[in-house]
């Protein structure tokens, strides 16, 4: 099991404030419809930049599943082992 926050791609430590993950705060700003827009956006700019920074790019592949997955209202937060 990885630690709340150690996991770059399902949970970074760089979106959370405390214990509150920036995607839910996020949700109760602006609700669950504008943040899954924003998420399908989100997964446009991963898919995008995807093996630019490296060949096989994986890290960025998964952010974009983890976007696309959370704006159908599957949150990958859910699973056990993440994506």
């Amino acid at each position: 099991m990885k630690k709340a926050g150690s996991d770059l791609v399902n949970q970074p430590s760089h979106y959370l404030n405390g214990s509150i993950e920036c995607i839910d705060s996020m949700v109760a700003a602006f609700g669950v419809e504008r943040t899954q827009t924003y998420d399908e956006i989100a997964a446009f700019k991963y898919l995008w930049r995807m093996n630019k920074k490296n060949k096989t790019s994986e890290q960025d592949k998964r952010k974009a599943i983890w976007y696309l997955r959370f704006s159908i209202g599957d949150d990958p937060r859910r699973d056990k082992d993440g994506i």
